[in-house]
């Protein structure tokens, strides 16, 4: 158990520091970068370097099959009309009342900008080692607490992967604006923890908690509309999840994954 636990403690410490550099290495590009890319066609410097990241390309049944830029997995393909087929996640935080936290994007966003959605919706990266791993999701929760603290700022001791209840997968695709789209295994990931919040104005404009009962006429109150897979998940299956907190295996299903259109 002692050896254990020393393996354990060494693969945390270099994922941190894998992460660090990782972190630190776009942060001194993007600080390089003008504020336009010719390569993107995006005015903004972070979300520009934010494409050069590499993305997990999946087939259907979600085996890995390589990888890609953001940016070259997010375009619509003008001939055929396809985006690639890649690996993400999205966050349900709830607090401990109950309440689930819901984003406004940033105007600075490339796909989906100044759209209401969950807590948090990105990918794990191939360029990061641990977050390819795939037993029991654990690369993919490893990249929800690097994202929670880069996009709403809550410090990682506060969203540990292991807290996190993985509940299944979607396969979803939408072609957004004819130009940005997204197709997508996303996994899900529910978290209820009271957290601390100093949102990154780069990625989010606005964040709020929302009760179960007021979900249906707050949405339909929004001055904006909701990001495709959250509009998904929130007509399919999110209601359930929400009234199965303190349950919540009841409504794990992680051999299947749903097909959503």
């Amino acid at each position: 158990m002692k050896v254990l636990s020393i393996l354990n403690g060494i693969r945390l410490q270099a994922f941190c520091i894998q992460r660090r550099n990782f972190t630190s290495s776009l942060a001194t590009a993007a600080a390089a970068t003008p504020q336009s890319s010719t390569m993107t066609g995006v005015h903004d410097a972070q979300q520009a370097m934010a494409l050069k990241e590499n993305c997990i390309l999946v087939d259907v049944n979600d085996k890995a099959i390589g990888f890609s830029s953001k940016e070259d997995c997010h375009r619509v393909n003008q001939v055929t009309g396809e985006v690639k087929l890649h690996r993400a996640f999205s966050v349900f935080l709830f607090n401990s009342k109950g309440e689930m936290l819901v984003q406004k994007r940033s105007l600075h966003k490339i796909t989906f900008p100044d759209t209401y959605t969950n807590a948090c919706c990105s990918h794990p990266l191939h360029d990061i080692e641990l977050e390819r791993e795939e037993a029991n999701a654990i690369g993919v929760r490893r990249a929800a607490q690097r994202r929670l603290n880069i996009e709403l700022g809550i410090p990682t001791a506060q969203v540990q992967p292991e807290n996190f209840h993985y509940l299944t997968r979607i396969h979803y695709k939408d072609k957004g604006d004819g130009v940005w789209g997204e197709h997508e295994i996303d996994y899900i990931l529910l978290l209820q923890n009271d957290v601390d919040l100093n949102p990154n104005e780069n990625e989010v404009s606005e964040v709020r908690y929302v009760k179960r009962s007021e979900i249906d006429e707050i949405v339909k109150n929004f001055n904006a509309p909701l990001t495709p897979w959250f509009k998904l998940i929130l007509q399919h299956k999110l209601k359930e999840w929400w009234d199965n907190l303190n349950q919540l295996e009841k409504c794990e299903d992680t051999k299947n994954i749903l097909r959503f259109s």
